[in-house]
């Protein structure tokens, strides 16, 4: 047995020798490892066990607020309103529809209420994720997918809605999507390779015993995805590395023939397409990087045999220096562009025949996109918008006027004021100059005080942090912790050039941003090293690896959640899921230059004998896309090297992927330990 008894001291593991002592914990399913990873957790729950009470407390105080039966705003479609039902006790919302009334109003009638599909009855207890959800065009039929490891590998069903007659498609490895033809009959899936990359499309009738083959993607670098144009009228296979875009299309009245390339692949070209009415003429609308890193939309007028060249693309939204086209929707009534500004989220409407106008909004700092575009002959739209201080609503866009109409917003119970909270935004300097913009929330009769502080950080992909509220955050803001996003280079909030100057090359740019972060949040004295607790996951772990290297004496309590921090091990060895794909976000340490460029940071690779803030790691076993052994790892070289007594906790979800546990209960209750942890350190009631 290579542990200490875990009842009395935090286990120790096994050192072997060569280069890399703890590569056994790689050694998945073997008794030493799982006897390691229940060691860990049976520590972690030994040196929290004096919170069972206060955790307990604090998943009722955040239950407490939350409407647990609720119905979520109808979408029509044809003939039906599609929507959800959550009901308390209930760990996932059941799918209905009901007859859409002849006044086209969103009304459900509970009299002519079909049951979809329930998750509660499907997941058994178990692990549980819905991948597709998808409603024929004949609305006769459902096809859906499941996981029910967490390994994001899915089953795939077909529901005959008239009978309720469930058929399980016999196909392994399958990523989870399903997007139907035009005839209702025929559905396209994709195929998972042995690096957990989506790289192949199917194509199948109902009925038959095989799937027909319609591609196959060699390059590990492209991940392949189907879907339908908003048109409803198209289908399009992408192809989409890092860098590089490839598109092909398909008209979704005859899937028997084969698709037709819009764009030859070229290195560093990215683009997408979708599909539909341009001045009365069905076309092509293309957002494409051709000419500036920024993006611009073009379109092309529909062929009556192949598609446009790409000389044919005519500019319909020029690139700007600026302003990030993010992405675009599109319907009979108007364009909707989805800008990125100044660091903020802007959605910009191009309605038919008048001028273009922006959506106004009351915060300063936000979040907001478009959540649903209806169908395509409406005149209106639905809007996502929330804030730090602000529950999430649903806003109605009637495209031609502008106007807005909350349709529903977000319950909070209890004594809930939204103008309790302030939102603010601020900005750092970074040591290059870069300003790095903040957003934080606090209690109003705390602002500008020195007070416990959470900082969450990410910074990759591109992605964007955008603030969002929650409602298990008022149990921090209540006790007087504020919380901060650190909007870091190496996401997307600042457009193209921020990411890319947070990625292979520059990537340590994303950590001196965020220690500049905290650093300014201490000079501008909102908070103390011995206040200030840090977080972020997946990506945003190896941020949080590498600060707490970098510097440990920074912060009081640093928490990682699915941590990307054995980035070196993990990039060398091409046979792991995603690996190949990443080269274009973090390089190939094949290079030699890659290699000491990644070595340098890589949480892993430098971890020291020095003291480290009081830390909760957290791992998915069955997680494929960040496997569990980084964190076992990390936290097995931490606790050999650290000089300090602080609290280091490893837990591992034995049952669970890269997003956690299934199930809002379930999600609420990691919510309590995380902040029970933060508490136990900031020594808060």
């Amino acid at each position: 047995m290579p542990l200490s008894d875990s009842s009395i001291r935090a286990p120790i593991a096994r050192k072997a020798e060569g280069a890399d002592p703890y590569a056994w914990l790689q050694n998945r399913d073997t008794d030493e490892v799982l006897d390691y990873l229940k060691a860990e957790n049976a520590w972690q729950e030994q040196q929290l066990g004096d919170q069972q009470a206060l955790r307990e407390s604090l998943f009722q105080e955040i239950k407490g607020r939350i409407l647990e039966t609720d119905l979520s705003l109808p979408s029509p479609w044809g003939p039906y309103l599609y929507y959800t039902r959550t009901t308390e006790g209930d760990e996932y919302g059941r799918h209905y529809r009901c007859a859409r009334p002849a006044d086209d109003s969103q009304t459900v009638d509970q009299r002519s209420e079909e049951l979809l599909l329930d998750p509660n009855a499907l997941a058994n207890g178990g692990f549980f994720s819905l991948g597709a959800f998808s409603i024929s065009p004949d609305h006769q039929r459902l096809a859906y997918s499941l996981d029910t490891t967490g390994e994001e590998v899915y089953q795939l069903f077909v529901k005959e809605l008239s009978s309720g007659e469930v058929t399980s498609l016999p196909f392994e490895d399958c990523d989870g999507s399903m997007t139907w033809a035009n005839d209702s009959q025929t559905l396209f899936f994709g195929e998972l390779d042995d690096t957990h990359r989506p790289h192949t499309l199917y194509r199948y009738r109902l009925g038959n015993a095989a799937a027909d083959l319609v591609f196959n993607e060699p390059d590990g670098r492209f991940f392949l995805h189907c879907y339908r144009t908003s048109s409803e009228r198209q289908l399009v296979m992408s192809l989409d590395s890092k860098t590089t875009s490839e598109a092909w299309v398909l008209d979704a009245a005859t899937p028997e023939q084969a698709f037709v390339c819009i764009a030859p692949r070229a290195e560093g070209h990215e683009y997408s397409v979708d599909h539909g009415l341009v001045d009365g003429t069905w076309s092509w609308l293309i957002r494409s990087n051709q000419h500036g890193i920024n993006f611009a939309l073009y379109h092309a007028a529909e062929k009556t045999s192949g598609v446009p060249d790409r000389t044919d693309w005519q500019t319909l939204i020029p690139h700007s220096d600026t302003v990030m086209l993010d992405g675009f929707s599109l319907n009979t009534t108007a364009l909707t562009l989805s800008l990125r500004e100044g660091g903020l989220p802007i959605v910009e409407v191009h309605p038919q025949g008048k001028a273009p106008y922006r959506v106004q909004l009351p915060d300063a700092a936000y979040n907001l996109y478009v959540q649903d575009t209806l169908e395509f002959d409406s005149d209106k739209i639905r809007l996502r918008y929330q804030s730090l201080n602000r529950p999430a609503q649903v806003r109605q866009l009637a495209l031609a006027t502008g106007d807005q109409l909350v349709l529903k917003e977000t319950p909070v119970l209890g004594d809930f004021d939204a103008d309790a909270y302030v939102s603010q935004r601020l900005w750092a300097t970074s040591p290059d100059g870069t300003q790095v913009p903040i957003s934080l929330v606090v209690k109003r009769e705390l602002v500008g005080q020195s007070v416990p502080l959470y900082l969450y950080g990410y910074g990759a992909y591109g992605d964007s942090l955008d603030p969002w509220f929650s409602h298990a955050r008022l149990s921090l803001l209540d006790r007087g912790v504020a919380f901060a996003i650190a909007h870091v280079r190496g996401g997307g909030e600042l457009g193209e050039a921020w990411y890319r100057n947070g990625k292979q090359a520059y990537k340590t740019n994303t950590f001196t941003d965020f220690i500049a972060c905290a650093e300014h949040l201490i000079a501008q004295q909102l908070t103390t090293a011995q206040q200030l607790v840090i977080s972020g996951g997946s990506a945003g772990g190896l941020l949080i690896g590498a600060v707490v290297n970098q510097r440990p004496d920074l912060f009081k309590a640093a928490i990682a959640e699915v941590p990307f921090v054995d980035v070196l091990n993990t990039m060398l060895d091409p046979e792991l899921p995603l690996t190949v794909t990443e080269y274009d976000e973090w390089g190939n340490p094949q290079e030699p230059e890659v290699y000491a460029r990644i070595k340098a940071y890589a949480p892993y690779e430098n971890v020291t004998a020095q003291d480290y803030p009081a830390m909760l790691v957290i791992a998915g076993y069955n997680d494929s896309r960040v496997q569990y052994w980084e964190a076992a790892k990390w936290v097995a070289k931490l606790r050999d090297h650290k000089t300090d007594d602080n609290l280091l906790l490893l837990k591992t979800e034995l049952g669970a992927g890269h997003g956690g546990m299934s199930g809002r209960y379930q999600g609420l209750r990691d919510v309590a330990l995380e902040y029970g942890f933060i508490f136990k350190v900031l020594q808060l009631a």
